[in-house]
């Protein structure tokens, strides 16, 4: 069946309304910080192949490496009413915390036919693990981060499975908000059938399922326009992170992007092999960044979903950084690596669009994980913005979260309500922007008293090497780690007594340009920012 341009455009963006308003009922279910008020989550609509058809404007982390968490349950061959559960990042997951379900939907209670999945992540604030929050620095091994889950049925013909629940329940701490939380997930999988549903009744199934189909192709003859303009050839760049919680040694990353016509490869050949620490990433977090700056150096307004992903090939060596083997431990990988991954692809790319990729961002999510050890305790995590890398045509944005995130902050009236912390400072960090003819966005100073005992994780980077400017701009400044005023490595652990203060000062982006080509009024701008 063919479909008019009107009708498509009408399907997209009803597809897209679906994992929208799942994602709103994640959001306004959730009872943990994390997902309520940081938005930490991410929810997808699928096809009976496990194709990606739509997606809400949430974590590109989590987005883009989805379509592995759908092809590892096919695996188990699914049937109409299960939801199935997993997080295991060697089955399909990204890393502990993440917890996704995956939800086959039909077109009624009495088929027996998949129409699609409805997919939702959620970083879940704990899900047990050797400490608090379930990000350790110094895990060694997958065993020390969490529990872990391969795919399995959380719900069996539309009710939940008390056996795995009572599984899940009995290895993480505050059970009470893990249970809620994963409720509130339940809810946004079936919100999805039914708005799926409601499709079919307005449209019909044979409509439904073209249309699937077209908006793919859509996709597809978008992106490949866009990359059919980039020049052919062999582009490559390099980069480190700054250890592995056991290590300070740089461990680099290299990326070779070829572009051939309406093809891109990406191969990590040159990469580390994988670490004993946990920033190893698996293939699916390394893809997932490849697509997001794909998406970013052509034009992001093109509908992401399988077909946008369909040109676009990923190359990387078992057993390599960034396709570790079990069992690695992986935690930061999907949120540092991963970072990380991305600078050095949008490097590889800036030779060959050099007017669409800025100076180098934070480079960092900025984990701050806090939390007690008591059965009734607390887990309080939060990813911190910072400066985002000036521009061809404008300065960076200041305090924003960067790259491979799109969470919001904890307003500290939520964080000080929930959680034994007192916020002591929250503001940009003046002068961390790297000076240009375009500025690079500055850091942020977030400073928490934490008022019970408890155990303080941080899982940092670009705390040695700062953002770089390009074309003749300055870096941004390094970002710091501080308890109690002590310089702390960039990955740390550590237990605290109440009163002490921890202190993250985020780095600020690279300038972009010549600072001596700053327009003036632009420079008493910021001499007017800097008093304040």
């Amino acid at each position: 069946m063919s479909l008019d341009a009107v009708t498509l455009e009408i399907l997209r963006n009803q597809f897209e309304g679906v994992a929208e308003e799942m994602g709103q009922v994640l959001i306004t279910g959730a009872y943990s910080p994390n997902i309520k008020e940081r938005r930490d989550c991410s929810t997808a609509l699928f096809d009976a192949e496990g194709r990606l058809v739509a997606q809400a404007e949430h974590i590109p982390v989590h987005l883009g490496a989805m379509p592995a968490a759908v092809d590892a349950v096919i695996a188990k061959d699914p049937e109409p009413g299960d939801v199935w559960v997993l997080n295991d990042p060697f089955q399909g997951g990204t890393h502990l915390p993440d917890v996704t379900m995956v939800s086959p939907i039909t077109v009624s209670d009495d088929s027996d036919e998949i129409l699609g999945y409805a997919v939702s992540r959620a970083h879940h604030a704990d899900v047990g693990g050797m400490s608090p929050g379930s990000m350790p620095a110094g895990a060694r091994e997958i065993y020390q981060e969490g529990l872990r889950l391969p795919p399995a049925r959380l719900a069996i013909d539309g009710e939940v499975n008390d056996d795995v629940m009572d599984i899940v329940l009995a290895n993480v701490r505050n059970s009470g908000e893990r249970k809620a939380d994963i409720r509130a997930q339940l809810a946004a999988n079936d919100r999805a059938e039914a708005r799926l549903r409601d499709l079919v009744d307005e449209h019909g199934e044979e409509r439904i399922v073209a249309a699937f189909d077209a908006v793919m192709d859509y996709s597809r003859d978008r992106i490949t326009a866009e990359l059919d303009a980039l020049p052919d050839g062999e582009y490559h760049a390099r980069d480190v992170l700054e250890g592995d919680g056991q290590t300070d040694e740089d461990i680099p990353i290299e990326a070779t992007v070829t572009v051939d016509g309406t093809d891109v490869t990406v191969d990590f050949a040159g990469t580390a092999e994988q670490v004993d620490g946990n920033v190893n990433a698996p293939l699916a977090v390394a893809t997932s960044a490849v697509y997001f700056v794909v998406r970013c150096v052509t034009d992001p307004d093109i509908p992401p979903n399988q077909g946008c992903y369909d040109p676009i090939s990923v190359e990387a060596p078992e057993g390599s950084l960034l396709n570790p083997t079990a069992p690695a431990a992986v935690v930061g990988g999907n949120v540092e690596t991963s970072q990380r991954v991305t600078d050095v692809v949008l490097a590889a790319f800036a030779e060959a669009a050099p007017d669409r990729v800025p100076a180098q961002g934070q480079g960092t999510m900025n984990n701050l994980v806090i939390g007690s050890r008591d059965a009734n305790g607390f887990s309080y995590y939060e990813t911190i913005g910072g400066g985002a890398g000036g521009r061809p045509n404008g300065d960076g944005t200041d305090g924003v979260h960067v790259g491979m995130t799109n969470t919001l902050n904890t307003p500290v009236e939520a964080l000080e309500a929930e959680y034994p912390l007192r916020v002591e400072k929250y503001g940009l960090r003046s002068g961390s922007g790297g000076d240009g003819e375009h500025r690079g966005g500055l850091g942020i100073v977030r400073s928490v008293t934490v008022e019970a005992d408890a155990t303080v994780s941080l899982l940092t980077e670009r705390r040695r090497h700062a953002p770089k400017g390009v074309a003749g701009g300055e870096d941004g400044a390094t970002g710091e780690n501080r308890i109690d005023g002590e310089d702390v490595p960039a990955k740390t652990t550590r237990d605290v007594e109440a009163g002490t203060t921890v202190t993250v000062k985020t780095p600020g982006g690279g300038g972009h340009g010549d600072p001596a080509d700053r327009d003036e009024n632009a420079r008493a701008d910021d001499e007017a920012d800097e008093k304040v």
